[in-house]
């Protein structure tokens, strides 16, 4: 296969990961502020406190200690819960729980765990083997979201979830990351999960890649990945946008999750997002990131922030 020349990528808009690290990581992204994003504890905290919504917090372990003798009162009365790292990332380290019978309990992807290897599991996040820089680590458990009915003819054994860079508080580009039977039931596009990139006026998935081909229907289920429309879009790209006067990070991606009960949640936050959305949307970064710089975007409302996405960056302009 052929390489396009970087010249090539340039003129298309596509952004490298020296730029975005040189041009908006670096220069809109405060260090100081990365742990808010870095520590999915502290972004939980922080959500809550500002009246945002996330997955329930069950408890924390932040030693062997209560490992061994806190995590029955954790789960007591709990069927189904997710066990992650605090300061991981790509997925890694995280067990979601389906079901439990006493100290047996079964994972979505079928894997059953008895209680002495769930707790070897959390003592090794604990050591740090999931976290950034492998520094030792903090365990949450909590609640196990049931995703949208959309997303059920379009996703294997795991939750979808739905990326959105913001910059400068303003949504530039968004795609929804489906689980396969490859990537584990894991929203993980480097383990084999779809990306399927969304149109930012509507909530409609446009074209999707798989393991750097395009894709039209889901490798594991035969069913379109193209034009489904997400619920509750509108709510969806405010609460994104939203994350910047959250954290006051310039540049950033915004993980969220859409609960059949409980509607959109904040899932995750991340300073250094991966470019890989360019691929799902068959558009650069680029440009967009250019175009809010020069522009007057400071002291807009998050509701305008919002309107200048779906004018702007959106395939179809959307209705006002």
């Amino acid at each position: 296969m052929k390489l396009a020349k970087p010249s090539a990528l340039r003129r298309l808009g596509i952004l490298g990961l020296n730029r975005r690290n040189a041009d908006y990581t670096l220069r809109y992204n405060q260090r100081r502020l990365y742990p808010l994003v870095d520590d999915k504890f502290q972004t939980k905290q922080l959500a809550l406190a500002n009246g945002l919504k996330v997955p329930e917090l069950y408890g924390t372990i932040a030693t062997e200690y209560e490992n061994r003798h806190g995590l029955d009162d954790i789960l007591a009365g709990r069927d189904d819960f997710v066990v992650k790292p605090a300061r991981g990332s790509g997925g890694n380290g995280i067990a979601v729980i389906a079901s439990r019978a006493g100290d047996h309990f079964k994972g979505v992807n079928g894997t059953l765990l008895q209680k002495e290897e769930l707790q070897f599991h959390i003592s090794n996040i604990l050591s740090g083997l999931y976290s950034l820089g492998g520094q030792p680590d903090r365990v949450l458990i909590e609640y196990r979201v049931q995703f949208d009915p959309v997303f059920e003819s379009i996703s294997y054994q795991g939750v979808p979830d739905i990326r959105i860079i913001v910059f400068k508080g303003v949504p530039v580009m968004s795609m929804v990351r489906l689980p396969t039977r490859m990537s584990g039931g894991k929203a993980n596009l480097h383990q084999g999960a779809i990306g399927a990139g969304i149109d930012l006026s509507t909530g409609t998935t446009l074209q999707a890649v798989w393991r750097n081909s395009i894709v039209a229907e889901h490798p594991d289920t035969g069913n379109p990945v193209t034009g489904v429309c997400i619920p509750q879009w509108a709510r969806l790209l405010e609460l994104a946008a939203g994350c910047y006067e959250l954290t006051g990070l310039g540049y950033i991606g915004v993980d969220l999750v859409l609960d059949r009960y409980l509607g959109p949640l904040i899932l995750e936050l991340n300073a250094r997002p991966g470019l890989s959305i360019q691929l799902a949307n068959r558009s650069g970064l680029g440009r967009r990131l250019e175009r809010i710089e020069d522009e007057a975007v400071e002291g807009m409302s998050i509701a305008e922030r919002v309107h200048v996405a779906t004018q702007w960056f959106g395939t179809t302009p959307a209705v006002t």
